[in-house]
């Protein structure tokens, strides 16, 4: 990559988004700052939204030079990203991917082109705090900050700069981008992390970068917060049956949930059955109750349910995704 001092870099900004207008138009706002700078491109790919969220987009973009509407009829935040820079990428060195759901820093595009000049990455990646208001969306908050609600990985607890396998995406070059054929397309979930596997497959390396953070905000309903971690756990098993990949230890442990839960049912024959699904109870009510005891608040003492309701949820669409193969062609889902 080239000096920023010898080449101002071309930056295309794209929010794959479905239904966001409570989220979109802060979003925007929080990115005025760094796109003015950079004289970025933002495209917000709009899946067919319901809400008014294209209505809204659309009318901002009316009055803006660097704000534009892009039909998605693909849906999925893959099929999205993909269709800007199929059409639009040639022109641009960077694809800054932004998340609906996200709070950014003023400065958080700046940052990360700094970052790609910096180390020659192919892709800069960042770490994710989790945060929400309310009872329930706080404590889905506290329990994916945790090590037991994220398995330690790495974009959730890294306090330095490093070379990783993956992480939360942000920043991708766009010839990288495009040479690896962009996202799986038949992806919903978890195609972040099948980019990076083909990313680095050809040879590419991934930066997760110090410099700045992004915040997520979390489902905050209990069946949303389910539905959600259901299609990661499908992602994932997708993702391992595509490339042949072994899971690490951290996503072994949360696998044996589903089954646990399964063997339990049997506990009127024989008591030993319950023993593993208590044990993993214990543990995620122990946290949350700790979690309570030291903040004193009650979101922290229900943040062990919602661990135990993402635990459950992955797991249960791991194995779904995993007997589904063997029976009938992959699709996509929505949502």
């Amino acid at each position: 990559m080239t000096d920023p001092s010898s080449h101002f870099p071309r930056v295309l900004i794209v929010i794959p988004c479905l239904n966001e207008v409570a989220h979109i138009e802060s979003v925007l706002d929080q990115l005025t700052g760094s796109v003015e700078r950079l004289g970025a491109t933002v495209a917000v790919a709009d899946g067919a939204s319901r809400d008014g969220t294209r209505e809204l987009v659309a009318e901002l973009a009316h009055s803006s030079q660097w704000l534009h509407l892009v039909d998605n009829p693909g849906r999925l935040q893959s099929a999205g990203i993909n269709k800007v820079v199929r059409e639009h990428g040639d022109a641009f060195d960077f694809l800054i991917r932004v998340d609906a759901h996200g709070i950014y820093p003023e400065d958080y595009c700046d940052r990360l082109v700094e970052e790609a000049f910096a180390t020659g990455a192919d892709a800069v990646v960042v770490s994710m705090l989790t945060s929400g208001s309310g009872l329930f969306q706080s404590a889905a908050a506290i329990a994916q900050n945790s090590k037991l609600g994220n398995g330690g990985s790495a974009h959730r607890s890294a306090t330095m700069g490093q070379w990783v396998e993956h992480g939360h995406h942000a920043l991708m070059s766009v010839r990288s981008f495009l040479a690896v054929g962009g996202y799986d397309e038949t992806f919903s979930h978890n195609e972040d992390a099948e980019f990076d596997f083909r990313l680095r497959q050809a040879g590419g390396r991934i930066w997760l970068t110090s410099a700045t953070q992004m915040t997520y905000l979390p489902r905050a309903t209990l069946p949303t917060l389910f539905a959600q971690y259901l299609k990661y756990g499908r992602g994932r098993a997708r993702n391992v049956l595509k490339h042949r990949i072994v899971p690490r230890v951290r996503q072994m442990i949360p696998l044996l949930v589903a089954p646990s839960v399964l063997l339990a049912a049997l506990s009127p024959i024989h008591w030993a059955a319950a023993v593993p699904m208590l044990l993993w109870m214990l543990v995620c009510l122990g946290f949350g109750t700790a979690a309570g005891i030291a903040a004193k608040r009650p979101e922290h003492f229900l943040a062990g349910v919602s661990v135990m309701v993402m635990h459950l949820a992955w797991s249960l669409g791991f194995w779904q995704q995993l007997l589904a193969s063997t029976m009938v062609p992959t699709r996509p889902s929505h949502g």
